[in-house]
Order: structure tokens, then C-alpha cells, then sequence
């Protein structure tokens, strides 16, 4: 056909005919478009970023890898369908975009990394390391084959993961939470209440009277949800926490000594604090002429003022020994047996004469004896957290050779606790709060988040620890029938009509002790006992649950207030509220910084993503999109 073409081209009428043909085909294309001749050419591009792309063969690549990873950590089949309604695919292509932005980031700035340099990080990846901590090439060549990769591929993604990952670590080097902050959640969490309260137990207004079937089934079908079986869940749990690894009783007395004559001061009251007047003189020979006139009789104010010294850096008022910018002369004046004067204190600044006018002793709540115990176990939480970084890899480990959890402890010589029924409330059967329940609600959360053979992460406890646990089995809630619950129906009824007397009682009572009436005389005309809980704080307590704890802490300094308990109702008042100074250096308050990092390091980093994705434009093909993530779902 070529060849025909090209002797009718020879003469003028072949060439005038060729033209007419080919105006035709012009007119035929601006008439309906060259789009479907070069669609093939953009059919595979998912998205644009920048100068770069993400293919549709990368991201069904990456969505099937992923598929695959959750399939094996949970150990059943994921639908595309589920898998697209948890929102897998769009995760999976931003972080593709995420990746190409990167890419385009490192080649701007010039990073690269040497092929030793990439086999080095890669022979020091755990995941790439046999029973023998060293590199295994049958592990490597093998995890490359379950990611698609072929191992000079895989090396090659590897290389420009570690590159994006220098990007990523430049953004948030030295990126700490704000101190500010950290104190905040560290005074939240440890202030403490002493709360003065009275029970009202529901015999105090008297019994309700019987309600009828009618009446009753009435109550029911109002509040039929009220009386259903809770959800249950089977657990296991693994605990390794400084509190749990660590050995107080290893912990010398003295060392615990030392810690408490540092703290106490903090912790455990307020320290002494003195009056105190000062005066710097330029040289020795003034300040010898003038503590001699001190001594006579002379007052310091008057020094001062004939001095034409500011009031301010003369009169110090109620001062601790910390408060002293130079710290012979804090030890000059705490050093005075009872109010007088120092001797001169060599400075920097000159020679300073002391004058302590009185002296505030020191107040502790608590002695070393009774602090004792708590100090040891801090001391030995300090000292076990190589342990327990020792044991969370070693677990780690075990847990990633398919071991369950049970034969992970096993292995490293420690034992799983099982909870045989656990509701979303973190309660027993029974209704009881789980005693010794490891990270409290958020284990509860996670766990009800999960499902049976879910291989889950850990859970972080208060102290920086880890919970490993594993869902057993699920005992479904349930609608309970008015026959089953009818007495229990009666009893909610009875308590119902006991509780609003006792709460219009205990309006009453609030209002006394507000207007300055002391609660020990309410409770004596009550004919009900005053009892006192010390050291109030913001977490679980076997005398209070949740609700009556958070009450507490509603409620102003010296103020009442009420609340409903099990056994009736209970009146409160705030005899006072403590919070405590802030110790920057605790193991409390580092592990509340370390807890807040990751989120200050993820928004850091999602700003900064987003930012550079903006500079380089991102336009995604929707019709490639839907036609692969359409393709999924169908498979």
C-alpha cells in the first residue's frame, strides 16, 4: 500500500489527489478529536506530581502488596470491597504522591546515597537479620519476592526510601514538644484533692412504693436498650512496663534517701523560706563599715535609702535557697541558725551583706519512711528501662516467627494474664472495674477495635511500657426479653424514684456547705459518718470510679458538690487542691514528652508534605482512579 502511495505521488494528479485524502483526514480529526489516538499514552498515569508520576501499574503494585501484608497479619482474606471501605486504596495513593513529592524533593537538594551505603542500612534492617543477628540473604531475597521486587528492584527502592527518610528527619530534627505543654498534661494529671464527702444511702427519703406489672412493662419498653447483655471479649495480655520489670526491693535505703532529700522540697510540702533584706556593696571595706552599723542598730531599709537603692533589689521577701542567683550567698543565708545578719559574700557583682528578718520552716506531708516505697519504685523504673527495651525486641521477635502470644511470653520468661470477660467500659460481669487491668481504657479501646486472631500492636502504658494482647473470643450483646430483667426493671425503678429524692437532698446540702456551712455538722444532723480520701488524683482509685473522680474535679477549690454512687448519693466538699511543681527531669514527665512527640513529628511532617506538594501541583486522573480502584473492587 506504501509503496502504491508513493509512485501516485510521482505526478501532479497522484500528489492533488494525495492532498484532497489528507485535508479529509485534517478535517476528520479537528471534527472529532485525536484524543483516542493518543490515549495510550496517559491511560497508565494516576497521577502527576510535579515532573513526576504515579503509574496505575505502581499503585495496583503497592495496593496488592498491602493487601497481601494485612491478609497475613490477620490471618483471613480481605475483600477489595472492605478493604476500599476502610479507605486502603486512597492511603495507598497518597502515599505514592507523598513518595514522588520526595523523590523530586532529594534530586532538587542533590542527595544520593553510594550502593555501599544502601547494602550497609540494609544489612543492619532487623527485618533482613537471621536467628544469628547477622544479614540473611535468603530472608532478604525473600522479602524482596513478597514485595514484588526483584532484589536489584528492591535495592533500588530501598535506596530512595533511606533518601526520603533523610528528607523526613531534617523536618523534625530537634523538634520537642513545648515544655509548656508537657507541664500542663504533668500538672492535669497529678494535682490532687483532699475531698471531705457523706454518703445519703436512699433510706434517707424513704422506700418508693411498688410499681405494678403495668407500670413496669411500661418502664421497660421506655428504656429497652437499658437492659441489654453487654458485649464481653476474651483477652490475653502481656505487660512489660518499668513498673512491672523493675525490683524496688534491690533499691538501697540511701540511694532512696538521696532521692527523697532532693524531692521533698517539690513533692512532698514546702521548703523553708526566709524574709530576707539585702545589700550589694562595690568593695569589702563598705560592706564591713556597714554590717558594723547593722550590728549597732542600724535598719536596713533606712541603709537602702540613703544608698538611693531601689526598694526591690533590697527587700527580697519570702525567698527559698534555690531562688539566689549565686549560691554562696543562698547558703550564707540559710545557713543562720535563727533571723540576723550574714557576713560579707563575695560576687561577682560585689560584696553582699544579709539581713534575715524571719524564718518560715519548712512543711513535708509526707516522711521518708512513708515515701519511701513509691521512691524505690521509681528508682527501679529508672533503672529497668534497658530491660524493657530488651524484652519488647525480644518479644517483637518472637512474635514475628509466628508465635502466639502466649509462647512468645513463654520464650522470654514471662506469663500472659487472661481476663475472661471484658466490657467496653474495661468492667467485669459483674459490673466491677478490672483491678490491675494494664493501660486501663486504652487497652479496653484497642481491644474493642480488634477482632479474634488480629495480630495487634502494643499498647503504651503510663511509664513508657508495652501491652501485647490478643482478643480470645467475643460474647455478642444482646437484647435481653422483659421477662429475664422484670425484677431488675422493678429494682431501676425503685432506685430512679430513690435517686431524684436523694439528688433534690442533696441540692440542699450543696447549698449549706456553700454558704460556709461545715460538712461535719450537716453530716451530724444527717446522722450519716464524714470521711475523708486524701491525695485525690486523676486516675482510677478502688474507693471511687470515673464519674464520681471526674465530679471531683469539677467542682472550685473549698466548694461542694454531689454526685450518684451505687449506694445512693454522694455529697463532696473541696478542702483543698494541690498541684504540684513541675519536675522537668521525672520519668513521668519524660515519658508524657516522648508519648507527645509522634504527634508533633507527624503534623510537622504533614504540613511540610503538603506544602511541597502544593509548590510542585498535584493533578490526579479521576477516570484512571476509578477505572483501578473499580478493577479491585471487582476482582
Amino acid at each position: 500500500m506504501l509503496e502504491g502511495l508513493r509512485v501516485a505521488s510521482q505526478n501532479w494528479i497522484g500528489r492533488t489527489i494525495m492532498a484532497l485524502v489528507m485535508g479529509v483526514i485534517v478535517i476528520s480529526f479537528s471534527i472529532w478529536g485525536v484524543g483516542d489516538v493518543f490515549r495510550g499514552m496517559t491511560a497508565q498515569r494516576l497521577a502527576r506530581v510535579g515532573s513526576g508520576e504515579v503509574t496505575v501499574e505502581t499503585y495496583r503494585s503497592a495496593y496488592q502488596n498491602e493487601l497481601r501484608r494485612i491478609q497475613q497479619r490477620m490471618r483471613r482474606a480481605i475483600t477489595n470491597e472492605e478493604a476500599h471501605q476502610s479507605g486502603l486504596d486512597l492511603q495507598i495513593l497518597e502515599r505514592l504522591i507523598t513518595e514522588v513529592a520526595l523523590d523530586q524533593k532529594t534530586r532538587q537538594l542533590g542527595l544520593a546515597a553510594s550502593d555501599e551505603t544502601t547494602q550497609r542500612l540494609l544489612a543492619s534492617e532487623k527485618v533482613f537479620q537471621g536467628p544469628d543477628g547477622k544479614f540473611d540473604a535468603a530472608r532478604f531475597k525473600q522479602i524482596a519476592n513478597d514485595s514484588g521486587f526483584t532484589e536489584r528492584g528492591f535495592v533500588a527502592d530501598q535506596k530512595n526510601a533511606y533518601l526520603r527518610k533523610m528528607i523526613t528527619d531534617i523536618a523534625v530534627a530537634g523538634v520537642e514538644p513545648p515544655k509548656l505543654m508537657v507541664e500542663a498534661i504533668y500538672r492535669f494529671r497529678n494535682e490532687s484533692r483532699t475531698i471531705d464527702y457523706v454518703i445519703l444511702p436512699p433510706s434517707l427519703v424513704g422506700a418508693a412504693p411498688t410499681p405494678s406489672d403495668e407500670e413496669l412493662k411500661k418502664y421497660f419498653d421506655e428504656r429497652e436498650q437499658t437492659f441489654r447483655a453487654k458485649e464481653y471479649r476474651k483477652l490475653t495480655a502481656l505487660v512489660v512496663s518499668p513498673s512491672t520489670v523493675g525490683k524496688p526491693e534491690s533499691v538501697p535505703a540511701e540511694q532512696a534517701r538521696k532521692l527523697y532529700d532532693e524531692v521533698k522540697s517539690k513533692r512532698y510540702g514546702t521548703p523553708e523560706k526566709r524574709d530576707v533584706r539585702q545589700i550589694v556593696f562595690k568593695t569589702d571595706t563598705e560592706a564591713e563599715a556597714a554590717l558594723a552599723k547593722l550590728k549597732a542598730g542600724a535598719d536596713i531599709d533606712a541603709m537602702a535609702a540613703e544608698l538611693k537603692l531601689n526598694p526591690k533589689d533590697v527587700n527580697l521577701g519570702l525567698v527559698e535557697q534555690r531562688d539566689f542567683g549565686d549560691p554562696k550567698v543562698g547558703a550564707a543565708v540559710f545557713a543562720l541558725p535563727a533571723p540576723g545578719l550574714t557576713e560579707p559574700v563575695h560576687t561577682a557583682f560585689g560584696a553582699v551583706v544579709s539581713q534575715v528578718r524571719s524564718i518560715t520552716p519548712a512543711v513535708y506531708n509526707k516522711t521518708f519512711e512513708q515515701a519511701e516505697p513509691e521512691l524505690r519504685a521509681e528508682i527501679a523504673a529508672q533503672g529497668a528501662m534497658p530491660e524493657v527495651r530488651r524484652l519488647h525486641e525480644a518479644i517483637e521477635d518472637q512474635r514475628a516467627s509466628g508465635k502466639t502470644l502466649a509462647e512468645s511470653a513463654n520464650a522470654v520468661g514471662l506469663e500472659t494474664h487472661v481476663y475472661d470477660g471484658v466490657d467496653d467500659a474495661g468492667n467485669d460481669r459483674g459490673g466491677k472495674p478490672i483491678a490491675g487491668l494494664p493501660a486501663g481504657p486504652d487497652l479496653v479501646k484497642a481491644a474493642f477495635a480488634s477482632d479474634i486472631g488480629v495480630d495487634n500492636d502494643t499498647v503504651a502504658t503510663r511509664d513508657g511500657g508495652y501491652v501485647w494482647y490478643e482478643v480470645n473470643g467475643i460474647e455478642p450483646a444482646r437484647q435481653k426479653t422483659f421477662e429475664e430483667v422484670k425484677q431488675a426493671v422493678a429494682d431501676a425503678m425503685r432506685s430512679d424514684a430513690a435517686q431524684k429524692a436523694l439528688a433534690a437532698k442533696a441540692d440542699e446540702i450543696v447549698a449549706k456547705l456553700n454558704a460556709g456551712r461545715p460538712i461535719e455538722d450537716v453530716a451530724k444532723e444527717l446522722g450519716v459518718q464524714t470521711q475523708r480520701a486524701n491525695e485525690v488524683k486523676r486516675e482510677a482509685r478502688p474507693d471511687f470510679n470515673t464519674n464520681v473522680i471526674v465530679r471531683f474535679f469539677d467542682v472550685a477549690p473549698r466548694n461542694a458538690g454531689s454526685v450518684v454512687v451505687d449506694n445512693g448519693r454522694l455529697v463532696f466538699f473541696v478542702r483543698a487542691s494541690t498541684t504540684p511543681v513541675f519536675d522537668q527531669n521525672s520519668i513521668e514527665a519524660k515519658t508524657i514528652a516522648e508519648q507527645l512527640k509522634p504527634a508533633f513529628h507527624n503534623d510537622l511532617l504533614e504540613q511540610y508534605v503538603g506544602g511541597l506538594e502544593k509548590a510542585l501541583g498535584v493533578d490526579i486522573n479521576q477516570r484512571a482512579l476509578e477505572a483501578a480502584t473499580g478493577a479491585e473492587r471487582d476482582q
